[in-house]
């Protein structure tokens, strides 16, 4: 083996600690890739940032980085496809808000929430999640998953953000979402204007 190494250029310590380096390595994704198919057994359509999400909550810690090499390394990234379940209808008479954003940078965190809502199929039926992510860090700032397209998941995801970012680091904040009755309805808008975070939508 000394020889052998040596004809490579390696010592023989060098060659057995990359061969630690790369079992703890495999080790490593398989305890991942056991992760993301567990995930994907309830969620099927979970995309690689709602991954990393949950996986962080969940107490492992990974970077994004090296999450989406994984699933890009073992062809388990999602294509997005066409949603067949509705989630948004802004045919209501609520009072619609211009969108604040259009042009504007955001150079830190805490200066634009995006509040979103995806489907899931769960045990057969779908199930909404609401989501309320960081545009600048992408991280997950407020999220409820809920059987209904009533206001109240909503209403949870927003509540979740605000209680999780203190007062003095949303100054400024803007929340944007599109323009379905979920966020354009008395409750939700009374809690954002209440905690002065002004109303963007698209």
């Amino acid at each position: 083996m000394q020889t052998l190494c040596g004809l490579f250029g390696y010592t023989r310590q060098a060659y057995y600690k990359s061969i630690r380096i790369n079992t703890k390595h495999c080790l490593e994704e398989d305890v991942v890739l056991e992760r993301i198919h567990s995930y994907r057994k309830l969620m099927p359509r979970i995309g690689g940032a709602k991954l990393h999400y949950l996986m962080n909550q969940g107490g492992y810690r990974i970077s994004r980085k090296s999450l989406f090499t994984i699933l890009r390394n073992n062809s388990l990234l999602v294509r997005k496809r066409k949603k067949y379940a509705v989630t948004t209808d802004s045919r209501h008479q609520l009072k619609k808000y211009p969108n604040l954003i259009r042009g504007f940078d955001f150079e830190s965190p805490n200066l634009l929430w995006v509040s979103d809502i995806t489907y899931i199929r769960v045990k057969g039926e779908f199930a909404y999640l609401s989501l309320i992510t960081d545009a600048y860090s992408h991280k997950i700032v407020g999220y409820c998953l809920h059987r209904t397209l009533e206001s109240e998941g909503t209403m949870m995801a927003l509540q979740m953000a605000i209680e999780a970012t203190p007062e003095n680091k949303r100054i400024g904040l803007i929340h944007h979402s599109d323009r379905g009755a979920q966020y354009c309805c008395n409750d939700y808008v009374k809690l954002l204007k209440s905690n002065h975070i002004r109303i963007s939508m698209t």
